[in-house]
């Protein structure tokens, strides 16, 4: 039996409505391909804490005409700096388009960025093409169409198959779809967890610094800020976000709010004549915790008519604001890929083949060589200390080339960022 195109069998239905699924429903529609998408959530609500996204991730949002919001919603980053955990400045560097890339790196609340995908998804799909409320629990596919189960998320009930030409899954790190393909497939936990929270705060170091403060090994926090005036008295949300590795693997819970008794004792030192991070993390609006997971990459991620994307096809550490990015480039590269060929088989797996490994660089250089590395780094040569003249353990082009190999594996090098201007 010939496959059926996406035109005559009826939409593509996109399992997952954040940032991944709606990213793609846009990218879908400016090429002219009609999609469904289904969020398990009841409403979709602006909740989440802080995002960072980076040069290559705002280029993508840019060819949907969403890069000026996002800039209005968020702050632009001017700098990344590291300090160790005596407050002591490791290594700076210009960020965005400071540091020479076409596109800016912008700080925003999530809830803003998704709300802003969906706001404009809405307008060009249509609401009655966003459907909320939806929880995917089962899949069969045939020559010409995949057959859905959902159940209502809010009630449990049943409810009728869909039928859609074919599926992409957004639906994040604990994917059931995925399950499906790998059911012994477990999350990676290396005994490091992670809290995080947003605190409305004076502007630190000019207002526009992303900083990395400590390591893993003995506490490490990164600080952004995410929304400038949010109070019309100067002050900005500040996004924190602490990482500890632990000797025992006692996970944290994602369904849970975060106890400060658990980790406020490892940052109690932190306090700088630019920043007194405890007082940051008391002051809190809202405290979350989390584990830091990923999963093993795997070699595929196309099975006939159903892909997976983002989280679900590459969950990786929440490390070098890379994530995100890595979803919207798949969101973008699955809608080329389907413009080119309308047949949905062919088209993923040339999907597949265009992201699979990059994605699983990336995965492991998360794991192995993030970008604070660096502070990791220092840590090891210095002897967890301050230290009187850094040179004297490390060099700056030694930091700095440590921080270009990371850029040249998550793709946002200064070689990247002239080739995407060069793309637009």
């Amino acid at each position: 039996m010939a496959r059926k195109s996406l035109e005559t069998v009826g939409p593509l239905a996109i399992v997952g409505g954040g940032i991944c699924g709606l990213k793609l429903a846009l990218d879908l529609h400016r090429r002219g391909i009609a999609c469904m998408v289904y969020e398990r959530a009841p409403q979709i609500k602006e909740l989440g804490v802080g995002i960072t996204v980076l040069p290559h991730g705002m280029r993508e949002f840019a060819q949907i005409g969403l890069s000026e919001k996002l800039l209005e919603f968020g702050i632009e980053n001017r700098e990344s700096c590291f300090f160790n955990r005596f407050g002591q400045l490791i290594y700076k560097e210009p960020r965005g388009k400071f540091a020479g890339h076409g596109f800016a790196e912008v700080g925003l609340h999530r809830g803003r960025l998704h709300r802003a995908l969906l706001d404009e998804a809405c307008e060009r799909h249509g609401p009655e093409q966003i459907i909320t409320d939806r929880e995917c629990f089962g899949l069969e596919q045939d020559e010409s169409a995949v057959t859905l189960h959902f159940r209502e998320t809010s009630t449990g009930s049943v409810l009728p198959p869909m039928r859609a030409s074919a599926m992409v899954a957004c639906d994040g790190v604990n994917s059931t779809i995925r399950q499906s393909f790998y059911p012994t497939e477990g999350l990676v936990f290396a005994g490091i967890n992670t809290w995080r929270g947003v605190t409305r705060h004076k502007p630190i170091l000019g207002g526009r610094v992303y900083m990395r403060i400590g390591s893993i090994l003995t506490g490490k926090i990164v600080i952004y800020p995410i929304i400038d005036d949010v109070d019309g008295s100067g002050d900005q949300l500040i996004n924190w976000t602490t990482e500890i590795k632990s000797a025992t693997f006692e996970k944290n819970d994602w369904n849970t709010p975060g106890n400060l008794e658990d980790f406020i004792h490892l940052y109690e030192s932190f306090r700088f004549d630019w920043l007194d991070v405890p007082e940051l993390i008391r002051r809190s609006d809202v405290l979350l915790e989390y584990p830091m997971v990923d999963k093993d990459p795997i070699a595929r991620w196309s099975f006939g008519r159903v892909t997976l994307a983002g989280d679900a096809a590459h969950p990786m550490y929440p490390r070098g604001s890379n994530g995100s990015a890595q979803a919207v480039i798949d969101a973008r590269v699955i809608a080329d890929c389907l413009a080119r060929d309308r047949d949905p088989v062919t088209a993923f797996k040339a999907y597949e083949a265009a992201r699979c490994e990059t994605t699983a660089k990336i995965v492991r250089a998360n794991r192995e060589h993030p970008p604070d590395f660096i502070n990791i780094k220092v840590e090891e040569l210095v002897g967890d200390k301050p230290f009187e003249n850094l040179d004297d353990h490390i060099t700056q082009d030694e930091l700095r080339a440590l921080s270009e190999n990371y850029k040249r594996i998550a793709g946002f090098s200064i070689r990247d960022a002239g080739e995407m201007r060069t793309n637009d």
